[in-house]
């Protein structure tokens, strides 16, 4: 299984990890978030319908978030509480160069990745949720006593 980036503007090609920054490639934390901003605005629509599904903590209560830049790389979801990134993934993926990728994540961040199809997504959305959901509950919570770290409420912080 595998994750797809935003397609290169006018080209209709899916950036390569070089592109992404990943792989020893240099864009600069500044151009990662700004091309990941792009993305949260412009989703692939396997990406739209599979956060239709995730957003609002609709997924067994655990909140993801969406083309989040970690290190090097922007990776289509992840949930902060388990450690989870989720990629899907269209035709141009390398699977060999992804497993590196993921592994390399893993060892840096401590975030595993899995990873879906467009075709699972768009075929067997049902099958992608139980699978996901699986893994939700094969990871260890990141942080133990509180669903995650408190943040000060609006009203704290005198808004």
């Amino acid at each position: 299984m595998m994750g797809q980036g935003a397609m290169v503007s006018g080209c209709g090609i899916a950036p390569s990890s070089l592109e992404e920054g990943v792989g020893g490639g240099g864009m600069s934390r500044k151009t990662l978030l700004d091309r990941a901003a792009k993305m949260r605005r412009e989703p692939t629509e396997p990406e739209r319908r599979l956060w239709m599904e995730l957003r609002g903590s609709r997924l067994l209560g655990h909140k993801f978030r969406r083309q989040a830049v970690m290190g090097n790389r922007i990776v289509d979801f992840f949930c902060p509480t388990k450690g989870l990134a989720v990629e899907i993934d269209g035709d141009t993926h390398d699977a060999d160069r992804d497993a590196a990728r993921d592994e390399r994540l893993t060892r840096e961040t401590g975030f595993r990745v899995v990873r879906f199809t467009n075709a699972d997504v768009m075929r067997n959305m049902e099958g992608v949720l139980i699978a996901l959901k699986a893994a939700l509950h094969g990871q260890e919570d990141r942080w133990t006593g509180e669903h995650h770290p408190l943040t000060p409420s609006s009203k704290e912080e005198g808004g």
